[in-house]
């Protein structure tokens, strides 16, 4: 080797190609340690995604749990109106096993009730809920209606449509007079008149139809599930029908108002009315009425062809109130009159008291 200070040109050449030899080194090196870097940042970054997503999720499922549920739809009746709560809630209903009282008809009605009218406790039944024509049991809302509505003393005007009524009527009612309210209650209440009927409602609504549909809104008011009426009489099945178990509820509503209770809870009336001697004579056709059982405070009967006999009473001993359903029954006096004993003597443990006969069927 020479001791020259100066580099031999094939020394110069190899230290050269040593230098970029280093040179390539280095940066094969800085990009290997630049790729490393942004794998690395690429997998902080991806798990950092992940983990949000996850949490996100995670989230939205607890939200999803925990988010409040929208109210349900109201209910409708079936005239497709909002439904009210039953102010008297029927407990005990739908389970006809454990009902205090188990008693078989030999010939039952179509359905039935046995309740307490201030607690609600049902003491037997039979198909309730069921759907059946009530005939003039359609009366006690127009009553109710009616005395909601109108004083006692109000002149009801009697119209031709009044007059010329189908099935049961007062019948004597004067075409173009004016008979008082109260009068024209106890019309409708008693005989069940369906002239009294028709008076009675084109006086508040102004016309049948329109009372028609306060009937519905009226039953809907009262949580009647069951109802839809589609005249003030009931003379007429189609489109009007109810359940024993709104009836019950009607039947609170009308014993409610002190009008309708007095003039149920009466088996005759002597009544100012428009014609020659002043006076009108009506008689109440409740069975238990007609044959004075112990404590009978109302309530109203009905009867087509397609309802069958049918009963609402209402009986009240030492404090306790009960009533009772009978739709479509052969005897619905009689059954009634049955239910009604078994509740105040079975249920309620009260006195026997004596009663008058009823004879069979009625």
């Amino acid at each position: 080797m020479s001791n020259s200070p100066f580099l031999t040109p094939t020394q110069s050449r190899a230290r050269r190609a040593l230098a970029a030899k280093r040179r390539r080194s280095r940066q094969l090196t800085a990009l290997a340690l630049l790729a490393l870097a942004v794998l690395i940042a690429g997998g902080v970054l991806a798990l950092t995604s992940r983990s949000k997503s996850s949490a996100h999720g995670s989230s939205r499922r607890v939200v999803a749990h925990t988010a409040v549920k929208a109210p349900p739809a109201p209910a409708l009746s079936i005239y497709g109106l909002p439904l009210a709560k039953p102010a008297l809630a029927l407990t005990g209903i739908a389970d006809p096993a454990r009902d205090p009282i188990q008693l078989s008809f030999h010939h039952p009605p179509r359905a039935g009730l046995l309740f307490n009218l201030d607690t609600g406790q049902v003491l037997w039944e039979l198909d309730p809920h069921m759907r059946v024509p009530v005939a003039s049991l359609t009366k006690m809302m127009t009553a109710l209606i009616t005395v909601k509505s109108a004083p006692p003393a109000a002149p009801v005007l009697v119209t031709r449509q009044a007059v010329d009524s189908n099935g049961s009527k007062v019948g004597v009612l004067p075409l173009g007079r004016h008979v008082l309210l109260e009068t024209m209650l106890y019309g409708l209440l008693l005989p069940s008149g369906n002239d009294a009927a028709v008076a009675l409602a084109q006086h508040v609504s102004g016309s049948v139809n329109a009372f028609v549909r306060q009937m519905n809104a009226e039953a809907a008011g009262l949580g009647m599930g069951c109802t839809r009426y589609s005249s003030p009489s009931g003379y007429y099945d189609s489109g009007n029908f109810s359940c024993a178990a709104d009836l019950a509820e009607l039947a609170r509503a009308d014993l409610a108002q002190p009008r309708i209770a007095r003039v149920t809870h009466t088996y005759s009336a002597v009544l100012p009315f428009p014609i020659k001697g002043g006076k009108l004579y009506l008689y109440n056709n409740n069975p238990l009425l007609i044959y004075r059982y112990p404590g009978t405070t109302g309530l109203k009967t009905g009867y087509t062809e397609a309802a069958g006999r049918c009963l609402v009473a209402t009986a009240e001993r030492h404090g306790v109130r009960l009533g009772v359903v009978i739709l479509d029954s052969t005897a619905p006096g009689t059954e009634a009159k049955q239910l009604l004993d078994r509740g105040f003597h079975d249920v309620y443990h009260l006195p026997q008291v004596p009663e008058t006969p009823m004879p069979a069927g009625a």
